[in-house]
């Protein structure tokens, strides 16, 4: 064998052994031409270039999480806020304006067969507004009571500025004359048809076996209905600008609608606590004597 050929074998195996390691060694470089392997320098720019890229796109995705997250806190923390806020009575549900008349065609003439329920101080009645036909409750006063028109002012003054979801809501106040002249005081509230808690613990006697067995709450909503009353009560003694005191909190005043979620209602007892009297506690009691019903009303009061 001549010094040619095997200078040819030697170059062939070497060539056929460079193929195999690349195959192996996908990151060779550099080497003879016919090899057609990258330059060094080449792929050390693309490793840079690959390198950089990696940081930024782990650049851009930090600070695109990073002002994710704080948009989400803010949010989060302006949702909370919100929710504590009550909002303003008048911005959320301006007061109506209706007049006697209105209310007058409203309970058709305020029929027996719209009353629906009656108290110390006044008559409750379902009504039906010719202008809209939403259905409401309106309490009529009676006037000639004693106490009433101070039931009237103490209810007015109580639910003018307050906001809960477990408070009945009350959608304006009429203060006026009626046809014979006689001075009028009225409270127009949303209609809640489900009635009171007392209906529903107590069924009138004479109710047929299929309403009786309607008129019944289970387990589960009476414990949520323990739970609304409870958040509207925490709400009037501690939320309030001036604390609220119901003064007479019974299951007759306490509402429930379609979902038998509880509410709140009958203000007429209702007493602020101002910061006088919360450092006299004495001074809750008034001279007028017992106010709320018996069995429900609270000590000392």
């Amino acid at each position: 064998m001549t010094t040619s050929s095997s200078s040819c074998i030697i170059s062939l195996v070497y060539r056929v052994y460079l193929i195999f390691d690349r195959w192996r060694n996908s990151k060779l470089c550099g080497g003879t031409p016919e090899f057609h392997l990258p330059t060094c320098d080449n792929l050390k720019q693309h490793r840079w270039r690959s390198a950089m890229s990696l940081k930024s796109i782990i650049a851009i995705v930090s600070a695109l999480s990073g002002v994710i997250l704080v948009f989400s806190l803010m949010f989060l923390f302006w949702f909370r806020k919100k929710r504590k806020q009550p909002a303003s009575p008048n911005a959320e549900n301006p007061l109506l304006r209706l007049s006697y008349q209105s209310i007058l065609k409203a309970t058709n003439g305020f029929s027996s067969a719209n009353l629906v329920g009656t108290g110390s101080f006044g008559f409750l009645y379902k009504g039906i507004l010719e202008e809209n036909g939403t259905i409401i409750a309106v309490k009529v006063f009676k006037l000639l009571s004693h106490g009433a028109s101070r039931s009237f002012l103490a209810e007015c003054e109580a639910l003018r500025n307050v906001r809960h979801r477990n408070l009945v809501k009350v959608l304006t106040a009429c203060s006026g004359v009626d046809y014979q002249s006689n001075d009028f005081k009225a409270l127009v509230y949303e209609f809640i048809a489900n009635g009171s808690l007392e209906d529903w613990l107590h069924p009138t006697v004479g109710m047929n076996e299929g309403e009786e067995t309607a008129k019944s709450l289970n387990f589960f909503q009476r414990l949520n209905v323990v739970v609304d009353v409870g958040c509207a009560l925490e709400y009037l003694h501690h939320q309030c600008e001036a604390p609220i005191v119901h003064c007479d909190l019974k299951p007759s005043n306490i509402l429930l609608d379609d979902e038998k979620v509880g509410h709140i209602g009958d203000f007429g007892l209702a007493k602020f606590i101002t910061s006088d009297i919360q450092n006299n506690t004495s001074s809750l009691s008034s001279s007028l004597g017992l106010r709320g019903t018996i069995g429900y009303a609270p000590p000392g009061k």
